[in-house]
């Protein structure tokens, strides 16, 4: 104690005691408790099993990183316009990630054969894409329910004239084998992920309802749909559905692996849903149908919002395996981004030793961001409404 507080404490004289008019700062809690040790204590070290396991974590990161980092970004080429530039020579013994190969063909791995000069317009397609998912995602928005109504009705409309061309607009005809790279991967990843959903709700409560007709249906097509691989589901869009109408209705093979995807996400959906429609408390259906609601009232007002928020964490786990598994299209001759690395890297051109592993890890870093920001997304709105129901 302090001289000051001695004599704030000690007793006044001539017979007047003193009183402390100002409270004494707390005192920081100790380092135990909080801060970056005690939460490697609580989180890390919490027990044998847990300690080994974060040993065995930090050793095999100082394994892998140092080596990663060096390949990634110490011993990368960042420009260059041949092979030359990434190549080993006396000079530089090693050559790491060949960056400028990505540079070169960043363009190609974009739009795939797209034609140059209308390039313009997938540009404004990811740019309205971008802005209906930010005013559907963005909870604070305003007017979301116009946002909805912009994602699912004008933005489908607008997409498809821009994309494939509108010659009464003076947007020439753009045939789909064209497509290729992100383009082809957003678009199904778009497609599946805006489809499956409303689908999926619609079987899942098809499987559980009481008409005969409508279970039967349901359950023949989610089970038939599970029980077989998607690569299966997009041969037999690809393959086996025009042997079943004339030759002038077949659809466009973009459109083929587009409905196979959408069917197959919206299959697992259903399954998803399912199960959060099953958590739901007897009681909720109970009080819905005291209050005298009809059946559609009752599941769009009451239970399907519980029974969502109960599977966003399922609900994002599906979308990201959907967003992954585009990567399959490319089976049936779809032009997908994984398909316009692996046509860049054997360019003679670019006949380099790194080029194959830089056009993949590339790929990872593109595919590792777009899911993790679905993931990150998905965690937000947990504790955003987890907050809300503590309230």
């Amino acid at each position: 104690m302090t001289a000051t507080d001695m004599s704030a404490h000690a007793p006044a004289r001539d017979g007047q005691r003193f009183v402390r008019s100002v409270a004494i700062e707390p005192s920081p809690p100790p380092s135990s408790i909080v801060g970056p040790i005690a939460w490697m204590r609580e989180h890390l070290f919490t027990g044998p099993v847990n300690i080994i396991l974060t040993l065995l974590i930090v050793a095999l990161g100082l394994y892998v990183l140092p080596g990663l980092i060096r390949f990634m970004f110490i011993d990368a080429v960042w420009s260059g316009a041949d092979r030359e530039a990434c190549i080993i020579t006396p000079e530089r013994p090693v050559v790491g990630a060949c960056w400028a190969f990505v540079r070169d063909r960043a363009a190609y791995f974009t739009y795939g054969a797209y034609p140059m000069p209308q390039r313009w317009r997938v540009d404004v397609f990811f740019t309205l894409l971008a802005v209906g998912v930010v005013w559907l995602l963005w909870l604070r928005a305003p007017r979301r329910d116009i946002g909805a109504i912009y994602a699912f009705v004008v933005l489908p409309i607008v997409s498809y004239l821009l994309l494939v061309g509108a010659p009464a607009l003076g947007l020439p005809y753009v045939e789909t084998t064209l497509w290729g790279g992100i383009l082809v991967t957003i678009v199904c990843s778009a497609v599946g992920i805006v489809v499956s959903l409303p689908l999926g709700i619609l079987l899942a409560l098809g499987r559980r309802s009481t008409m005969p007709a409508a279970k039967l249906i349901s359950v023949i097509f989610i089970e038939f749909v599970r029980g077989v691989p998607l690569i299966t589901v997009l041969f037999m869009a690809s393959v086996m559905l025009p042997l079943f109408v004339p030759y002038y209705l077949q659809p466009d093979k973009l459109l083929r692996a587009l409905i196979g995807i959408a069917l197959f996400a919206s299959a697992y959906m259903a399954e998803v849903v399912r199960a959060g429609l099953q958590a739901m408390p007897k009681g909720q259906y109970e009080g819905a149908m005291a209050l005298g609601l009809p059946y559609v009232q009752m599941m769009r007002l009451i239970i399907l919002p519980q029974a969502l928020k109960v599977t966003i964490p399922n609900i994002v786990n599906t979308y990201i395996g959907l967003f992954k598994d585009t990567t399959l299209v490319v089976i049936v001759g779809i032009f997908d981004f994984l398909k316009a690395i692996e046509a860049a890297r054997i360019d003679p051109r670019w006949a380099a030793p790194t080029v194959s592993a830089t056009g993949y890890a590339y790929a990872a870093v593109f595919y590792f961001t777009c899911c993790y920001l679905m993931s990150r997304y998905a965690r937000t709105v947990e504790a955003r409404l987890a907050k809300a129901d503590k309230r």
